[in-house]
């Protein structure tokens, strides 16, 4: 019989496992009996969202009769979930949900398992290359892929037309549009589009950060500009959406996850596009966002290598992206979906994947990245508050530059 238990703090997770798990042997059934520790998000696990962990594990248990599972799952997202395994691998999940960015705190901890042979071209034959190249270090893959992430642009089409949204200052003269600018997630898209570089491809980590130069200071100049445009908002603390709300925001960036509030907003007049171009001394600069992946991990000392590796593969499979997709919106990357008529219309996805193909880079996952959120985010709240001006822009932009390639940025 299968047992399936919900404990909602990682710290009750370590305990249940430590003080109840014995070694696996085979159960009345004939089956191998073992106890799968499984995290995801809470909105992966509830009854409003359909229970998508729960619904994908019990298909996984009836797919496999050789296995007899109890599984406990816990709750964390994607964003929090790497460190809790790295802090200590043997008292956390066999399986857990993962953002790319931080597979360096993983692998650092020997926390999280290499998918080779049959599994890894499993993985590689449904999905593209430029996907499981962000779940890569050192030539190895660490992870399933489960969605691209990454950000965007939504817009009230009552305002702007298909035209309009390939210019950020096309769109400036027709409405009002917010960004996320004192974000450190968005604000390299300006300087990035004119040629300022993060470890080269965003690999190689003793090639520092470039954001320094003519070319970065022109883009600070750009934005302190672009600030004083009337029909510029910063989105912060919410605001972008309050003003989509009542109507005095006309255009936002964000991603797939907050594309059912504003669907609700507007309706059949929501659109969505891969990012826009900004002209910056009378040249178009295809402005580019940040792109990664998340993925499905297994823990490297889990006591059901196997069983947790076919676990994750199927978490992260056609049945399972399609299931996400129809109960949360989670965009899918498997190619198989991707390829269906009814997938591939969807404008979501067509402008995730858009982004994720034409309009990003992938996000560097090196260690050093680490040094690099605090001095964005320091420059668009200077430039935000107007202490960053134009006399000061170059040795602004510089410093910038500077704690970017330093150690210890607090």
């Amino acid at each position: 019989m299968r047992k399936y238990v919900t404990v909602l703090m990682a710290g009750a997770l370590a305990a249940t496992m430590l003080g109840g798990c014995g070694s696996a042997g085979q159960s009345a059934s004939g089956g191998e009996h073992m106890r799968l520790m499984v995290w995801a998000p809470s909105e992966d696990q509830s009854k409003d969202s359909g229970e998508w962990l729960q619904t994908c594990c019990e298909a996984f248990a009836e797919a496999h009769p050789e296995y007899d599972i109890s599984f406990v799952y816990g709750v964390a997202d994607e964003a929090t979930a790497a460190s809790q395994v790295a802090q200590d691998p043997s008292a956390s999940a066999d399986v857990f949900m993962y953002a790319n960015d931080n597979i360096t705190v993983l692998t650092d901890a020997k926390a999280v398992a290499k998918f080779g042979g049959i599994y890894e071209q499993q993985i590689m034959d449904t999905n593209s290359e430029t996907v499981t190249d962000s779940l890569r270090q050192d030539g190895f893959l660490y992870g399933v892929p489960f969605t691209t992430n990454t950000w965007y642009m939504f817009y009230d089409k009552k305002v702007f037309s298909d035209e309009d949204i390939k210019s950020l200052d096309k769109m400036l003269e027709k409405g009002v549009v917010s960004f996320p600018f004192t974000n450190s997630w968005y604000l390299p898209a300006f300087y990035i589009a004119n040629g300022c570089t993060l470890f080269e491809d965003g690999t190689v980590e003793e090639a520092g950060v470039d954001f320094a130069g003519d070319k970065a200071v022109e883009v600070t100049d750009y934005l302190i500009d672009l600030l004083d445009n009337p029909n510029f908002v910063v989105d912060a603390d919410g605001s972008g959406m309050a003003g989509m709300r009542d109507g005095s925001i006309n255009a936002m960036f964000t991603g797939s996850w907050d594309a059912a509030s504003i669907r609700e907003i507007l309706g059949d007049d929501m659109g969505v596009a891969a990012l826009p171009t900004y002209t910056l001394n009378g040249e178009e600069k295809q402005m580019m966002a940040y792109a990664g992946s998340k993925a499905i991990g297994v823990n490297a000392t889990s006591d059901h290598m196997v069983a947790s590796i076919q676990l994750a593969i199927y978490l992260g499979s056609a049945e399972a992206q399609k299931l996400h997709y129809d109960l949360r919106n989670v965009v899918p990357c498997n190619t198989e979906l991707l390829a269906d008529e009814t997938i591939s219309s969807d404008m979501l996805v067509v402008a995730q994947n858009d982004t994720f193909d034409r309009t990003s880079i992938l996000q560097p996952f090196v260690s050093k990245m680490s040094n690099c959120w605090t001095p964005v985010e320091n420059m668009g709240k200077g430039i935000r508050n107007k202490t960053v001006t134009h006399e000061n822009a170059a040795e602004q932009t510089q410093a910038m530059n500077d704690a970017m390639n330093s150690d210890g940025i607090s």
